[in-house]
């Protein structure tokens, strides 16, 4: 039988990438203890106060159909969120809300890029932007996320790698999974090149609520001259602690939202009332518990980067926000996979190859930094002795 074309550009770009994951999930099922520090999972519950209002919602009668743009209030909230956060007025009709920031992703490359067209996105990446890119059918062109560079995009490396096919120039921002965040002046060179080259710009920027002490974060949505050009997409996922609620939305031209309104409606027609009546409340106001988290991750990097930096052949990049630290081992004489597969057989730990998220990483690992502190503080412990043993 024949398939559409769409499953083979996607065949090893699903769960193919969350391997080492996986695999851990496996040991933990079959009874064997392991440290996990594979994905970014929040380490608090979600708030009682948004699951009483899910419920109350749900009790209400809010269990019904929606609408394409998502239910009123919502809208209105976010558009509300967005004139407050960004210094210029956002209005009801460029919000467009849908499950998730995944959908969210794969929703605005649908209605921007197809067959023949190019998205630039940096390498490293977070392991679902090439699926959602190739689902579209455009190519990914790599731009190169430098260490020296503090992993930031640089506008030189974009210019580099412009065709006559460039459509999208994809950003992320605070980046997963490097922590990295763009200043002003990278956003205002990278627009530049958007500019001259006719690209738009796409930006994820479902981590925004997480950037550690001394780190200010800066939206391309920010800078008015952009209004036509620029796309963002978030969720309540990290911000909220809900990634089970698959709540996200993306802010626009309206002329956008409009175009793609149709896309959305034929793949879900909205999400669920209940969820968007509890998430009008999250993003109505702080969140309860991301200053907490983003204290507790930083936290986190700082004691690895202790323990682990200059030790054993082992580097430690410090994120400025997120949920993830990297390590370098390169001076190990290991490969980032084999490293994580070695750590896991013998020493119990789990981690991500840096090589899942990009050919950047091939020498790295990511590593989770929701976990307690004293697992934190005993995965170090176990990575230094493996690295230790390779010597």
């Amino acid at each position: 039988m024949k398939y559409a074309a769409v499953t083979d550009r996607l065949a090893h770009l699903g769960g193919a990438k969350w391997e080492m994951h996986l695999r851990a999930k496996r040991m933990q099922a079959a009874g064997l203890p392991l440290i996990a520090l594979t994905i970014g999972e929040p380490d608090v519950p979600t708030p009682p106060e948004l699951i009483a209002s899910a419920v109350q919602a749900m009790q209400a009668g809010r269990t019904g159909y929606s609408n394409g743009r998502g239910e009123a209030a919502l809208v209105q909230a976010l558009a509300a969120r967005y004139t407050a956060r960004r210094g210029r007025v956002i209005t009801p009709d460029q919000v467009l809300c849908l499950p998730g920031t995944q959908t969210t992703l794969y929703t605005i490359l649908a209605g921007l890029v197809g067959e023949g067209d190019e998205v630039l996105v940096g390498d490293p990446m977070y392991a679902t932007y090439e699926g959602v890119i190739s689902a579209s059918g455009a190519r990914m062109v790599s731009v190169p996320l430098h260490p020296e560079h503090g992993f930031q995009m640089q506008a030189a490396d974009v210019a580099a790698r412009i065709t006559p096919a460039s459509r999208v120039l994809f950003l992320n921002s605070p980046h997963n999974p490097t922590g990295a965040v763009l200043t002003r002046s990278d956003l205002a060179a990278l627009a530049e090149v958007a500019v001259r080259h006719d690209l738009w710009i796409v930006c994820d920027e479902v981590y925004e609520d997480l950037v550690f002490d001394g780190v200010t974060f800066v939206s391309p949505l920010d800078d008015p001259a952009l209004a036509d050009r620029v796309i963002v997409a978030s969720s309540i996922s990290k911000s909220h602690a809900a990634p089970g609620f698959r709540s996200g939305w993306c802010v626009g031209p309206s002329e956008f939202t409009a175009r793609v309104l149709p896309l959305a409606e034929m793949m879900l027609f909205g999400n669920q009332p209940f969820i968007a009546d509890m998430t009008a409340q999250a993003v109505s106001a702080p969140s309860p518990v991301a200053a907490g988290m983003a204290s507790r991750f930083a936290a986190r990097a700082a004691l690895m980067h202790r323990m682990l930096d200059g030790v054993a052949g082992l580097a430690v990049n410090r994120p400025q926000a997120g949920m993830f630290a990297l390590v370098d081992v390169r001076g190990t004489g290991l490969s980032g996979r084999a490293f994580a597969e070695g750590l896991l057989e013998t020493k119990a730990v789990a981690v991500m190859p840096g090589g899942s998220f990009g050919a950047a990483l091939d020498g790295w690992l990511r590593v989770s930094l929701t976990a307690p502190d004293d697992q934190i503080t005993e995965a170090c412990t176990r990575m230094i002795a493996y690295a230790g043993e390779l010597t």
